[in-house]
Order: C-alpha cells, then structure tokens, then sequence
C-alpha cells in the first residue's frame, strides 16, 4: 500500500521544460521506445543519435541531455556513443500503478541552438508479483437454509502486474458444499463467488475450513492462498437493507484527522442476534484502509490520515452490512476531496548566468520553469520581478521563462544587481514564493582616464636641487581592474626646441613629477607641456592635461655697475668745480640686476669717503652731489666708495669708487696721475667704448637741452620787458633724461622746467615732479625735499 501511495504522488509531479523564445525546430511527434521493467542498469534501449539523424559530435557540442516529465534520471544518454542506456531499476508497479500501457514522456534537450524532441518508453510489464489476499482468513457465516446454488461473495486477492501478468482466475480446495465462480466487475477485475453445490446442516457440520487459491496468467503462472471458514448458522431470512445504494460526500483536503465523514445505516427485521449488523470495508485497498475507518457498530465513517488532493481526488469505498444471521448487503461511499491552497508554487532554475559584460544588450540571465501542484485558481500562476530593474521575463514554452537583459548595462553606474523572481498563485489565500538571483556586470574598458584639473600651475623656486619633487598630476578611471590601472608619461611638447626630458620626468604610477636638473630663473622663466594618462585595458583609452611650470626668482645675482667701470683700465675722474653749491650733480651711479621684483630694486649710499659730508648719495637714483660748499681747505683728490645693494633676502651688493677732482674752473688743466697716462696708452676695452660715447652722447643731449630751454625762457622774459627781445612760445619746455627700463637704477623720467628771472640779477632752476612718475609717491616727496637742500651759481631752486 505505501508503494501504491507513492506511485500516486509520483503520477502529480511535473517538470516543464525550459525553452527559449524563437525556439528554431520542435518536433511534434514523440519517438516511442519500450523496455521490460527490472532491466539492468546500464542495459542499451536505443542509439538516440541515429534514431533523431544527428551526430555523435553534435551530442556532445550542444550538450545534449535527457529531461523526464518527473524530473527523474531514468534514462542516460552517453555522449560519446550516442545510446540511451538505463540509469536505474525501472518498476512499472512504482511508476505507473494499475495504468497501462505505462509511459514516461521524456525530451531531448539541445542547446546552441536551443532544439528539444519528445519521447516515449513504455515499461513492459513482466510477472514479478504473485497475487496476495489481504486477510490471511475469510469468515463466512451461512444459514443452514442456504438454498443449492445461493453465492457469497469473498475478499478478491490483490495483484500488482497488469495485462497477462495480472490476476486471471481463481479455484477452491475440494470439497462436497462449494466451488468457485468467477465475476468479472465494470473496473476489469474478477471476483470470486463461494456457489453452494450441496445444502448446509448445522447440526452434521457447524464449520467447514477451505482454501482459496489466486492464479494469475504469467509464464510461469504465480499463486496466492487465503483460508476461507465457513460458519453454519441457524436459519435467518432477512438480510440488512440501506436506505440508498450510493452516499456521496465531499471533504476538503486540509480536514483534520479523526473529522467524521458520514454515518451509513441499514436495517433487518430479524430480530436478536440476527438483526445485529456490523460495518466493515468490502473490497478496500490498501490506501483506503490507510486513509479512513468505519465504526463496526455505528456505521460513522472517520478520517484516518491526511488527505492530499493533489495524490487522489476521489475515493470510492464500498462498505458492507452484515446481520448477525450472516446476510449482508453493500453500498457505495464516493468521497469527494476538495482542493485548498495548500501548495506554494515552485521555481525551477535550468540555466543561470551570474556575470555579465556591461556593453552586452538582451543578455540571456536565466531559464527556470514554475509549477503549482494545486488545481484551478490555486494553480494559477503570476511571475515578475522588481520594476526598478533593467530586465524584464519572457514567456518562452508553456510555463518556461527567460530572465533577460533590458539593455547594455553600466558598471561604473551600478556593478552589483539582486534580482528576485517572485511566482504567485491566485488561490485564496495567496501563496507565493521568492528566488533571488545576483548578478554581476563585469567591467569593460569604456571609460578614459579623467584628469582632476585640465591644466596644472606649478612653481618652481630656481636653484633647485635636482630630482626634487615639483608636484603631482592625477587622474582617475571609473573602470574595475586592470582598466582603471592608470600609467602616466610625459607627451611630447609642442616647442622642439624645449628639452622636456633633460627638465622633468613623471612618475609612471602616481603622476609624481620631478626636476631632473637645476632651473635659473634668468635662463628660463617658464615652460609648459602635457601630460598622459593611459589605462591597461584592451584597448587602452587614454587622455591629457596641460602642465605649466614658473620659476620663481631667487635672489641669485648682485648688482653689477654699468658706470663708472671697473676694470684694469684708468679709473674715471669726475671735475667739481669749487664754486659748486650744495646740491651739485658730481656724478650718477648706474647699476642692474639680474634678478627679479623685489630682488632687482637697488639702493645706493656712500659707504666711504675722504671728507665725510662733502658728498651725498641720493638712495634710489645713485646720484652723487655735493652735500656743502666747497673749501680751500678740502683735499683736491677725493675717493668715494659707494655701495650698491638689492632688495632680496639675503640681499647681495657691489662696491664702486669715484675719483673727484676738485677745481678752480673747468678751464684748468687736468693733469692725469703717472698710472693713468699709462693706462690710457693701453687699447682701450671695447665695451667701455661704448658706455663712453652713450654717456657723452646723453651729457650732450641733456646739456642742449637745457641751454635751448634757458635761453627759451630768457627771450620769452625779454619779450614781456621790451619789443626788442626774441619772442618764446609760453608753456612747458620738455626735456628727458636717459631712461633705462627694467635696469632698477633709473626708474623715473623727469620733466624739468628752468626758469630765469629777471631784474633781481638771480636766476633760479625750477625743478618740476616727474611727468610720469614710476615710484611711490612717498619716494617723490623725498626726493622733491632733497632736492630744496641744493642751489647752484644760478640760483638753481627745486619747488
């Protein structure tokens, strides 16, 4: 019986197979084959290759399998042959029950492209299986009054082959009273009937013991034996009565054990111990006695065992009322199992893909099937997934699905995606079921490295040591991997004139940069080039940005004095008048540097002389003038020293010495010292030529300049006294002297207006401010009150 039960439960299973949408070639027809049942493992049944035209080799690459209805491995299929072999002991009574023919549909599965054949085996019954009595004793009570030929029906034997093999005919022991006569019944089975052939006597025989013997038709034929006693009684004429020959009840299939069915009544008329009727189950199988019980005495049928009504959904149970006399009558109990909702629907992976490449579109994820055991709307089933993701199902072949990409994905947006089928039956309540599937999107080289700025400033403080790190170029790459692996180089600059390589180098892998030797400022002040990022992926993506490089000055240079020179030859001697008035212009110190900004402004102070507080030095200009009146008793030779100093830090200086003769008038000989007419009959330096002639150039210019706007200013004074003057036009006279730009020395250019008077025998110089003035305006006002400390013998005024 419990093999019986589990043949039932097998016969409910069922396996859909997974196909893809396009399906390219489905055969119809299924090819039937058949073997006998309790065959050995690994028995051949047929060369499924030839039989379906294919190849050997084409088994094996397209992976080729064989899928039952049940999902069991009944069948193997050798690849490297092509046969079908048994995989285990078939047992067509475990498979199939009481069915025949019995046949397992089974596909053929093939891939690249998806194909799929239907099959059959039918499972050939052989007779492994003698027929069995259920009851080891039938008790039969007979009324002595029993007429000749009255029958009783006995307890029919069991037999689980079917066909030839099954249960054929049946014969009693020899006896006087009985024989046997067979029935056949609507189902196909025979029963036997006890025929009394002579009239009972209680009083001669009260008992008589039988044998019944069960043949079925197998080659050899197999038997089964039960005792049969026969029970004389006393004469009892009226047998049980129900009230209808067939109860039909319904019962849902979650009822709990022990729930009462029905209670089934008959009557008799006898009374005593004749019009006593016991209940029993007349001709129940093995799962009917299993699954329900009957109250001998009542008539009320109870439930046994739980019921499933995807196993069996009807049972039909004959009961049988028997008096106390031996008389019995039978009725039928059909009872009805309804469904609930008791089974969640299943999902059935067959194929899954976890990694996917994130440029791929309508990337096949999965194939599953679903199932739901139960019937009608609790059957039904719905399956989707979230809605926020970037898949969608397809409906394939019957309940077959495939999970399948929207569109190209993207890693860098999102690398990681969890993505739950869920599979809802529309029972009530509904229940549901949920597999979760993670899928990763493996990473394609689709992104460039990406520099954190598009141009880099870098300054670079020159002497610098070599090999320092100036700074730090980055990029990153959204890729995974190897394609986010970034290596940086120097590209090529656009000026091929620019030694880029022998300047810097870059770190390959964390874009340090570094200055390969020493930069001077003076020599390059700046430069500029490009830098490349490049992954490793295949192929690698790459990208640039512009790297500007600034030296900043550093106070490297001391001044250098353009005038007067200092070199081996004669050294230069500047003529004082001694009737010079404070304030009188002796000479003027011209110095520059090499430097920048603050390291190039240049101050002048007079570090050294023969009569202290006889010259003065003005700090920014380098002019030498006489700070007091001359004497006789100041030496005629005077030596300055006049220092010459930057604004850097440290800051860094130059000395230079003046020679000052003092003289009577500019008409005195000047008679130079031994060593310089020595020195003057020597080659005079080429450069020193040309500072001479660029001074006595601008002297002369300055001089003209000043003597045209003198006497410029005289006629226009006579011209206001008297008619006979020359007339001058009014206005401003302008004059400039030399300006060297960017030198640091002469950082003004002077607009001077002289004017003479007239009528008071004094004349007098008015010095103006500078036209366009190119130091601060406190320097302005300084130099404006230096110059108010001097007058000359024209009675020269600064204002």
């Amino acid at each position: 019986m419990e093999i019986r039960g589990a043949l039932l439960l097998r016969k409910r299973q069922v396996l859909i197979l997974f196909v893809l949408l396009g399906l390219s070639q489905a055969r119809p027809e299924s090819v039937p084959y058949s073997v006998a049942e309790e065959t050995e493992i690994g028995s051949l049944v047929a060369n499924l290759a030839r039989d379906l035209g294919l190849g050997v080799e084409e088994l094996s690459s397209r992976e080729a399998r064989v899928v039952f209805d049940d999902n069991e491995k009944h069948l193997h299929l050798d690849l490297l042959t092509g046969d079908l072999l048994i995989n285990d002991k078939l047992d067509r009574e475990e498979l199939c029950g009481s069915t025949e023919p019995c046949v397992m549909h089974f596909q053929m599965v093939l891939e690249n492209p998806l194909q799929f054949f239907q099959a059959e085996l039918h499972i050939k019954d052989i007779n492994d299986h003698s027929p069995t009595f259920l009851d080891n004793e039938i008790v039969i009570k007979i009324s002595e009054s029993a007429t000749i030929g009255t029958t009783f029906l006995m307890e029919s034997a069991q037999d689980l082959d079917v066909g030839s093999n099954s249960l054929q005919n049946y014969t009693v022991s020899p006896n006087s009273h009985f024989y046997i006569k067979i029935q056949d019944s609507d189902d196909g089975k025979i029963y036997p009937e006890l025929v009394l052939h002579r009239a009972l006597d209680h009083e001669e025989e009260p008992e008589l013991i039988l044998t019944l013997v069960a043949l079925d038709g197998g080659n050899p034929p197999r038997s089964g034996t039960t005792l049969v006693l026969i029970k004389v009684l006393d004469i009892n004429d009226n047998a049980p009565e129900f009230p209808q020959r067939l109860y039909e009840v319904q019962i849902l299939e979650n009822a709990p054990v022990g729930s009462w069915i029905i209670t089934v009544s008959a009557k008799d008329l006898d009374a005593g111990n004749y019009g006593k009727i016991l209940y029993t189950f007349f001709h129940a199988s093995e799962d009917i006695r299993k699954t329900f019980e009957i109250n001998p005495i009542s008539g009320e049928v109870h439930l046994r065992s739980q019921l499933d009504f995807e196993v069996v959904q009807s049972y039909t149970i004959n009961i049988q009322a028997t008096d106390g006399g031996g008389l019995s009558e039978e009725c039928t109990l059909l009872v009805k199992v309804i469904d609930t909702n008791d089974n969640p629907p299943e999902v059935i992976i067959s194929s899954i893909t976890k990694i996917i490449p994130e440029n791929a579109a309508e990337t096949l994820v999965a194939l599953f099937s679903v199932r739901d055991q139960d019937a009608g709307e609790n059957g039904r089933i719905i399956c989707s997934i979230q809605d926020d993701l970037p898949f969608f199902l397809k409906p394939t072949f019957k309940n077959f699905f495939t999970l399948v990409s929207d569109k190209a994905l993207d890693r860098e947006e999102r690398a990681e995606y969890n993505i739950t089928i869920t599979v809802t039956d529309m029972g009530t309540p509904r229940l549901k079921t949920e597999h979760n599937i993670t899928v990763l999107v493996a990473d394609v080289n689709d992104n460039a490295p990406a520099f954190t700025q598009t141009s880099y400033t870098l300054w670079v403080r020159e002497n610098n040591s070599p090999a320092l790190h100036i700074g730090t170029v980055s990029a990153t790459d959204t890729d995974a991997g190897a394609n986010a692996q970034v290596t940086y180089s120097l590209l090529p600059p656009p000026d091929p004139h620019l030694p880029l390589a022998s300047l810097v180098s870059i770190n390959p892998d964390n874009g340090h940069l570094f200055a390969l030797t020493s930069l001077d400022y003076e020599a390059l002040r700046a430069f500029e080039f490009r830098v490349g990022a490049a992954d490793r992926g295949s192929p690698a993506l790459s990208s640039q940005a512009l790297v500007r490089v600034l030296v900043a000055d550093a106070n490297d240079n001391a001044p250098f004095v353009l005038y007067p020179l200092q070199n081996a030859s004669a050294p230069c001697t500047e003529l004082v008048p001694r009737a010079a008035e404070p304030g009188y212009l002796v000479t003027k110190v011209v110095a520059v540097d090499g430097d920048a900004g603050q390291n190039a402004w240049l101050s002048y102070q007079l570090l050294k002389a023969t009569e202290p507080g006889l010259f003065g030095v003005w700090a920014h200009n380098g002019e030498v003038r006489t700070a007091r009146l001359l004497s006789e008793r100041d030496a005629p030779k005077q030596r300055l020293v006049v220092l010459v100093k930057d604004n850097g830090e440290p800051p860094l200086s130059a000395s230079v010495t003046l020679h000052v003769l003092l003289v009577d008038g500019f008409s005195q000989p000047y008679l130079p010292p031994p060593e310089a007419e020595a020195a003057a009959a020597a080659p005079a330096d080429p450069l020193t030529v040309y500072l001479v002639v660029a001074l006595a150039s601008v002297s002369s210019l300055f001089l003209f300049s000043v003597l045209v706007f003198v006497a410029a200013r005289l006629c226009r004074r006579g011209g206001a006294g008297s008619a006979g003057r020359c007339p001058v036009p009014e206005g401003h006279f302008p004059g400039h002297l030399v300006d060297v730009s960017g030198t640091g020395t002469l950082s003004q250019s002077y607009q001077y207006e002289v004017c003479l008077t007239g009528g008071t025998g004094t004349n007098e110089f008015k010095f103006l401010k500078p036209f366009i003035p190119n130091l601060p305006v406190q320097d302005t006002g300084r130099h404006i009150g230096e110059h108010e400390n001097f007058r000359n013998s024209f009675g020269l005024k600064l204002q």
